[in-house]
């Protein structure tokens, strides 16, 4: 098997904003990242498809073992295979990688969050970590501005993932799960039914303008954490953030529209931001 065949057809068939951003890469830097993307979502599908309880937690135990073998210099896994074939994805600190497991199963057991401190911890885990990796692995981060690279990576995947809860508010709802804090529902007087039979209602509009400022405040720490030497290594990462921050604009433009469709943008709309962050960082 080709197992950087297998990881770019994973990557390509997901259709994510992810891909687009990563298009440009050389071949050493596209090889991992791309495997690394196949292995979150790898993880991901993990959560997502099994509907046992018992079977998930199984998988994801798999996964530790097999994160232990990518360690250990013997990984199974393609997409883990793709990764020890590349030197930027042998670099991957294994913690950092059972991080986001860790991550992946607490959507086993946790299916609401009472507030934003205990939601903080899950977008870490399956966001925050990422970001970091995923910063590693474009370039410059071992370098004088180590620590200013790593809090943007830090800050930029949250930003991510509060776009995704924002988008997937009400597909995560039917789902079983609820991602918005407790307390912040009870503040704006937003019941959980109202989630679940779709009612835009005045709270509700009031509650996702709350969670678009939140997240664009996320958007503007990291970029402004980035320092200027490191943004030509830090371009896919920006591209994601073009394209992300394109999509929650477009989401709040529609009045959220969020607990009965979910938006998108076309993929060209998608390579055209990409492209254009790339050639003027």
């Amino acid at each position: 098997m080709d197992v950087h065949r297998y990881c770019q057809e994973r990557a390509a068939a997901s259709g994510s904003s992810f891909y687009y951003s990563f298009v440009f890469l050389p071949p050493d830097g596209r090889r991992a990242i791309t495997a690394f993307y196949a292995l979150c979502r790898e993880l991901d599908d993990v959560v997502d498809e099994c509907h046992e309880h018992q079977v998930a937690t199984a998988k994801l135990d798999w996964w530790r073992t097999e994160i232990a073998r990518f360690a250990g210099g013997e990984p199974q896994h393609p997409a883990t295979r793709a990764l020890a074939d590349t030197p930027r994805g042998r670099a991957i600190p294994p913690a950092l990688l059972l991080e986001i497991v860790d991550g992946m199963a607490m959507d086993l057991d946790h299916v609401r969050y009472p507030d934003f401190k205990s939601l903080n911890l899950y977008c870490y885990r399956v966001a925050g970590v990422v970001g970091e990796i995923a910063a590693e692995i474009f370039g410059g981060v071992r370098s004088e501005h180590d620590r200013e690279i790593r809090r943007y990576a830090h800050e930029l995947g949250l930003a991510f993932q509060l776009t995704n809860i924002i988008r997937d508010v009400g597909e995560d709802a039917r789902r079983g799960r609820i991602y918005l804090p407790q307390d912040e529902l009870a503040r704006f007087g937003v019941r959980e039914t109202d989630l679940l039979g779709g009612r835009s209602t005045p709270e509700f509009q009031a509650l996702m303008r709350f969670q678009h400022e939140r997240a664009l405040g996320y958007y503007d720490r990291a970029l402004a954490s980035l320092p200027a030497p490191a943004r030509r290594a830090q371009r896919p990462g920006l591209a994601m953030a073009a394209i992300y921050r394109t999509l929650l604009e477009e989401i709040r433009r529609d009045d959220f529209p969020v607990l009965r469709a979910r938006v998108s943008l076309t993929p060209l709309r998608k390579l055209w931001l990409a492209s254009k962050t790339w050639l003027f960082p």
